[in-house]
């Protein structure tokens, strides 16, 4: 399998919120209810949504494909950074080192869980981070989910303190995980 990331373009907006449509759900709690996972899509994650992020000068959004031939890729997952402080007063409290850059998205379909497709990614996002001035890179992942925890664990994320993320009108527990970007 070849894979290749690269950073999306305007024309991704459709592909991006596909992908994220099939992989949010990994990422809540189980018992969210549908509704709520619905909602937050509907809300956040719609192709005019991308077509906002991807305007965003604030924002990058990279995408990993397999190369099936010259010219044909297929998706497999993606990435949002922003390249902001944070606003949320706890994840501001938890990150330590500043300037800091978000990211806010990685998904991977669930089908290419385990298969090498996310550690490309990562690596990806961490070149991306250091083109800019920041020294480190923060995320939210839910408490519950052990396999994203421990990825990020292994790519050097350490957890520097506590958030709550809303899913619809669901209250979730994330921890914030905090890791510094080498020149």
């Amino acid at each position: 399998m070849t894979l290749q990331v690269r950073e999306a373009g305007a024309s991704d907006a459709p592909l991006l919120a596909d992908v994220a449509a099939a992989t949010f759900p990994l990422a809540c709690p189980p018992g969210t209810a549908p509704e709520s996972i619905a909602a937050f899509i509907a809300d956040h994650l719609s192709v005019s949504r991308f077509d906002a992020y991807l305007a965003d000068d604030e924002r990058m959004l990279l995408l990993v494909e397999e190369v099936i031939r010259p010219g044909e890729s297929l998706a497999l997952g993606y990435a949002m950074l922003v390249f902001t402080d944070p606003t949320d007063a706890e994840v501001a409290a938890a990150v330590a080192n500043r300037p800091t850059v978000e990211l806010s998205k990685f998904y991977v379909l669930p089908d290419r869980h385990g298969g090498g497709v996310a550690a490309p990614l990562m690596a990806a996002v961490l070149a991306a981070a250091t083109r800019g001035p920041a020294e480190s890179v923060w995320l939210g992942v839910n408490q519950q989910n052990g396999r994203a925890r421990r990825f990020y664990e292994k790519s050097g994320f350490r957890v520097v303190g506590t958030k709550h993320f809303m899913v619809g009108p669901e209250r979730h527990d994330d921890f914030v995980l905090e890791r510094l970007v080498e020149p």
